[in-house]
């Protein structure tokens, strides 16, 4: 396994981590929009200058830079799709709390009579 193997891997457990512990905090909204907007940006500069990325995935170990281009995309892809999950679960949460509020005012409303 190289390095970049293991650093990938590692970064994918922070990315973890950091979504749950920051979830729905302004800190963790910009870190995604950052990390959209330079993923996008190495996208277009990977398209444009094939042979730098290839250059840069040697240097780290990686013979072709469409590899490399490839082991990103699997980090972004987990990135989202952890972002995603995290996302849904807290919406879930708010709208089983929400249910439970209206069930209980119109208990309320029925037990004084005004319903």
């Amino acid at each position: 396994m190289i390095w970049f193997q293991i650093l990938a891997i590692l970064g994918i457990v922070a990315l973890v981590g950091f979504f749950f512990v920051n979830r729905g905090t302004a800190k963790a909204s910009a870190g995604v929009k950052l990390l959209f907007v330079a993923f996008v940006v190495f996208g277009a500069y990977a398209m444009l200058r094939q042979d730098d990325v290839t250059w840069v995935a040697k240097k780290f170990g990686i013979e072709r830079g469409l590899d490399l281009v490839l082991f990103l995309l699997v980090l972004a892809f987990a990135f989202t799709t952890i972002s995603t999950y995290l996302r849904f679960r807290d919406l879930e949460v708010r709208y089983a709390r929400l249910a439970r509020a209206i069930a209980l005012q119109n208990a309320r409303q029925e037990n004084n009579g005004d319903g």
